[in-house]
């Protein structure tokens, strides 16, 4: 079965740093597109970063320059490297994966991130907060 499990997730304070990572369990994870989401309280989720099976990243504006998406097929684990953090980027972050459209292949492309609920699979999430 599918599991994902983030981690790295803490209290920093504004313009430091954080590396998450999301450990893909039951499948390969570069068969699939995988992302990173975000929702703080009272807020609905919204997309951070996703990289497919095609290698191609994808960012929200918000974080464009400051966030870097990363893949290590041989670990099958995703990260999310963040710098220069902001108080508006505290949130609860999930990783998440598109599987492929049809069983037995092996491709999967990224879906919009502003279309978060056409990903089919979701970690627990992990708890970044950004001190001011």
């Amino acid at each position: 079965q599918v599991q994902l499990v983030e981690s790295g997730g803490g209290l920093v304070h504004t313009g430091g740093s954080l590396r998450l990572s999301c450990a893909a369990s039951g499948f390969t994870l570069d068969d699939y597109a995988i992302g990173w989401f975000r929702q703080a309280p009272g807020k609905e989720r919204e997309g951070v970063s996703c990289v497919g099976s095609d290698g191609i990243t994808y960012y929200a504006d918000s974080v464009k320059g400051r966030f870097t998406i990363s893949r290590d097929n041989a670990k099958n684990t995703l990260y999310l490297q963040m710098n220069s953090l902001k108080p508006e980027d505290t949130a609860v972050y999930y990783c998440a994966v598109k599987a492929p459209s049809y069983s037995g292949t092996y491709y999967s492309l990224c879906p919009p991130l502003r279309s978060p609920y056409d990903y089919d699979y979701w970690g627990q999430g992990t708890q970044v907060t950004v001190s001011s």
